[in-house]
């Protein structure tokens, strides 16, 4: 994302009519309307106070061809704005400025730019009819009344056709519900409080596997209770919970104290009931013989054969539970062999996504070669409680302003170093997002929440949520992420000409492949660090 106003006019790209998205933009008249409602978190039983995101749009229409002002006009609610036009094949020349009145001081900000670092995805997402042309998003905070003026500069000798504002209110959903046409991720709840579990790989492996971390996260409490309600109950779960032997790993642990159980009882790693290692209940009750592994040994985490207390015992009680938990989430769908733990990522459920925004499914690449580091620009005074609101009001604004068919970047990263799911897809698998204009067919982006062109400066939460979450992306497909990798640039990005060579770090900067100040001065200049945090991450393989 680009703080600059003025930037070099590229090359057009052809448009194809490829899809048309649901909530189709409706210019406004002479005043604000909203275009799209985003009812995702919707449906019966919503909390009354809970108001979903909306788009609004004001046109800006005038009769100088090279300027456009409105005056200040009160609308309605925003936080985040930015203008847009009709022909996404237009790239802009020149300056657009707003200021915008706070909803609660009811104080006037000062001029602001918008940037213009932007690009449609170079894929038939960025030839799709509905593509507008537009500047970067700015977080303006709770609004109700803007003021905006756009010069034409450069070689323009005229503003686009159909200009306009975009004003979006982000709401206040508190979490998303459902899955959209997007193919979300599936993924389940475990890793909506990367706060609590940040570091620890089980919230991320269960964002990887939703459904087995769903199941063991069962079988853990049952078997905590090792008496008599437990074993009669067991019997009953022992049905229940066919799940992968991975999952009673967990529950087998509190059955440590099974030294009376028969040698024999079959499945000792699969049904804590079928070595009802509780003494006091006898384990009359005959081991469901769905999950008979032959071979308790096999399984140290068993114990069940009281004959083998010497040696069985004692690898037991420390190779399972670190052993066996972390095994289940382990095949959790990655697209590489034996993902390694992942670190905490709230979901898009959890920041609240309107997956009926998203139209079109994800699409993948065959690898994830390097990883691009972006800025969102706007404010670095934002609350991290607000981060969620930021993410969904930029989903709102790339799929109704720009016309993409989702978000554009993988992963978001607040100042707090909190990690937050972007394109659907599935966070462990190599989406293709809509981040680096030329060189998205290879990579990963991560945008950090806040402007570091224009004095902020990266948290060190920040800087070694992006290391760790680098490191494990990079991880999944064997990169080194210190390491160089030379991509073929896929379009004139103002840096390098289409099929040109380009020789970039596996953990890069927008900049180094697209002309743009992205991600910001200070936040570029801290990237050598953050590879070296990289590469010294529990993350990196």
């Amino acid at each position: 994302m680009s703080p600059r106003g003025i930037r070099a006019r590229r090359p057009r790209v052809p448009k194809r009519t490829i899809w048309l998205a649901a909530g189709v933009v409706v210019l406004a008249g002479t005043g604000v309307t909203a275009v799209s409602v985003t009812g995702g978190t919707g449906g019966s039983g919503a909390d009354d106070a809970s108001r979903p995101a909306q788009a609004h749009t004001l046109s800006l229409d005038g009769k100088d061809p090279k300027k456009r002002e409105l005056p200040r006009t009160d609308t309605q609610l925003f936080s985040l704005v930015g203008v847009s036009w009709e022909d996404g094949a237009d790239d802009f020349e020149g300056t657009a400025q707003i200021r915008t009145r706070g909803a609660e001081s009811g104080t006037w900000t000062d001029w602001r730019d918008l940037d213009f670092g932007i690009r449609a995805p170079e894929t038939e997402e960025g030839d799709a009819s509905r593509v507008r042309g537009a500047s970067e998003p700015l977080w303006v905070g709770p609004s109700d009344a803007i003021e905006a003026r756009v010069v034409a500069g450069g070689k323009e000798t005229a503003v686009p056709d159909a200009l306009r504002l975009d004003m979006i209110d982000p709401g206040d959903e508190k979490g998303g519900k459902g899955q959209g046409k997007g193919g979300g991720n599936g993924k389940g709840k475990g890793q909506g409080k990367p706060s609590a579990e940040s570091g620890t790989g089980e919230s991320a492996t269960a964002t990887a596997g939703a459904t087995p971390s769903g199941e063991d996260a069962e079988p853990t409490t049952a078997p905590e209770e090792p008496a008599e309600p437990t074993q009669e109950p067991t019997e009953a779960s022992a049905t229940e919970q066919p799940a992968p032997s991975d999952a009673p790993a967990p529950s087998e642990e509190p059955a440590q104290e099974p030294t009376a159980t028969e040698p024999g009882a079959p499945e000792p790693s699969q049904e804590p009931t079928t070595e009802p290692a509780v003494p006091s209940e006898e384990p009359t009750a005959p081991a469901p013989s769905d999950v008979p592994t032959q071979e308790p040994t096999e399984d140290p985490a068993t114990l069940a054969p009281s004959e083998e207390p010497a040696s069985e015992p004692t690898t037991a009680p420390t190779t399972e539970p670190t052993t066996e938990p972390s095994a289940a989430p382990e095949p959790s769908g990655s697209t590489s062999p034996a993902a390694p733990d992942a670190p905490a990522i709230v979901s898009r459920a959890d920041w609240g996504a309107d997956e009926s925004l998203v139209v079109d499914p994800p699409s993948y690449l065959d690898t994830v070669d390097a990883v691009f580091v972006h800025h969102t620009a706007g404010t670095n005074d934002y609350d991290c409680a607000d981060s969620a609101a930021i993410i969904r009001a930029i989903l709102t604004y790339h799929v109704e302003s720009n016309g993409w068919s989702d978000i554009g970047y993988n992963f978001f990263v607040d100042k707090c170093g909190t990690v937050f799911e972007g394109r659907a897809g599935g966070v462990d698998k190599p989406v293709r997002g809509a981040h680096t204009y030329g060189f998205n067919g290879y990579s990963a982006g991560v945008s950090l929440l806040g402007d570091y062109e224009n004095g902020g400066t990266p948290t060190a939460a920040a800087k070694q949520a992006i290391a760790d979450l680098s490191a494990w992306k990079l991880g999944l497909h064997g990169v080194d992420p210190e390491a160089k990798v030379t991509l073929t640039a896929a379009g004139d990005t103002g840096v390098y000409d289409t099929g040109e060579q380009a020789t970039l770090n596996t953990i890069s900067g927008h900049r180094d492949g697209y002309a743009t100040l992205c991600p910001g001065a200070t936040l570029y200049s801290a990237l050598p660090e953050i590879r070296g945090a990289a590469g010294a991450s529990v993350y990196a393989r």
